[in-house]
């Protein structure tokens, strides 16, 4: 396979090579308070992988030696009873390493590192991807420097100071912190993790598109042998049957801030559907909360306007979603939608999902399952859904103890 960088804007193509972000061309338009421009996706040529491997722009040698991904897809018995949905999934990224799901992303991009004999990565964050980058540094032996606001959780701050990385504390939002983070990247010429701004953020999140689709036909499978029916077509049937063995869900529900999560999981559907895995592409779903919901009025409006973001969902709290063109383009290829809900919905979320299926998730993957519980109504009983939940709850506490009426 033959890999490269393309501009979906433009059609550019540029090697991936340390240094390159964003397209030349497509970024010259850039203005102030807008999302970036010249957001450049990972492509490739040549013969298809192996059966059953997901395509990647870096051999499998460079790789750090910590399991991340292969994280399990939930059939939470007492929710699907609850909400009758018999085909109601959890893919449950709150087992990653750091526990988060930018471990994906933090993992390739440590790769491309080693690869390249890099020393040094450099990022800003809420939290979650600094932390990430921190534990995947360390297990590389590659030092990371991050821009974190203030106002992060502190067990955000710990994890980053607990795994070796430096701590800068920003006075300010994620976006402050994102363009002091651009600057000493610029000025260091050490590598950018920055979400969205290094395109291998979304390759690597494109993974666990690979393996819900997997897992479902395994599901499908494991129940077609006990008799069971699960209301499937006679094209997903034969999709179940042949090998390697996908399926794809009906609908998809991505906690979404910037935006990178969610074109990743498109990301990794558009190889599937390219390489004849799946069939059809899902209809993937922007979860977003009032305080910070710019991809979703952007799909209503066709354009952004940068507002300060408020909203206990720290981790896709964002004023400028930097992502927010690219994501808005995949959205509107794929016949994608957006769903907003209130911090009280989400905390709520947060509370029914812990106590229907033991698994306790921050308030910005409890975004995800809010989002379904809202249009819940909309949807097939019998669609297969896949609700993601990308952080582990005990990442704040704070905000979690709010949904319980506990004082800390």
């Amino acid at each position: 396979m033959k890999w490269f960088y393309s501009c979906p804007s433009c059609g550019r193509t540029y090697p991936i090579e340390p240094g390159r972000y964003l397209c030349d061309s497509c970024s010259e338009a850039q203005k102030k308070n807008e999302p970036l421009r010249g957001i450049l996706e990972c492509s490739w040529e040549g013969d298809n992988p192996s059966s059953g491997s997901i395509p990647l722009p870096v051999e499998e040698c460079f790789f750090p030696s910590i399991p991340v991904g292969q994280t399990p897809l939930w059939a939470p018995e007492r929710l699907r009873t609850e909400l009758e949905m018999p085909n109601l999934y959890l893919k449950d990224d709150t087992c990653n390493p750091s526990g988060s799901y930018k471990d994906r992303a933090s993992w390739l991009v440590a790769a491309f590192a080693r690869k390249f004999g890099i020393k040094e990565i450099v990022l800003a964050s809420t939290g979650n991807a600094a932390s990430s980058m921190a534990c995947i540094g360390a297990a590389s032996g590659i030092a990371i420097k991050v821009y974190v606001p203030k106002s992060a959780p502190i067990a955000k701050r710990v994890q980053i100071l607990q795994y070796g990385a430096e701590l800068i504390e920003v006075d300010g939002t994620y976006d402050l912190a994102f363009e002091e983070s651009l600057e000493y990247s610029r000025s260091s010429g050490m590598l950018s993790r920055n979400t969205g701004y290094n395109p291998l953020t979304i390759e690597g999140k494109k993974t666990a598109s690979f393996e819900i689709a997997k897992d479902l036909a395994k599901a499908e499978d494991s129940a077609r042998k006990q008799g069971i029916n699960t209301n499937l077509s006679q094209d997903d049937k034969l999709q179940v049957s042949g090998f390697p063995a996908y399926l794809a869900p009906d609908h998809v529900f991505v906690p979404t801030g910037d935006g990178v999560i969610l074109s990743g999981i498109i990301r990794g559907f558009e190889d599937l559907l390219r390489l004849g895995w799946i069939n059809r592409m899902p209809i993937v779903w922007a979860a977003q909360a009032e305080g910070s919901s710019a991809i979703a009025r952007a799909l209503a409006t066709g354009s952004f306007e940068a507002r300060p973001s408020h909203t206990i969902a720290d981790s896709i709290a964002v004023d400028v979603p930097r992502n927010g063109y690219f994501t808005l383009y995949k959205l509107k290829k794929h016949g994608g939608r957006a769903v907003v809900v209130s911090d009280e919905e989400i905390l709520k979320a947060q509370t029914y999902v812990a106590r229907l299926s033991g698994l306790f998730a921050e308030p910005s993957s409890a975004c995800a399952f809010a989002g379904f519980m809202k249009v819940r109504s909309e949807l097939d009983p019998k669609a297969r859904i896949v609700v993601m939940l990308t952080g582990n709850g005990l990442k704040d506490i704070t905000s979690a103890a709010k949904a319980v009426g506990l004082r800390t």
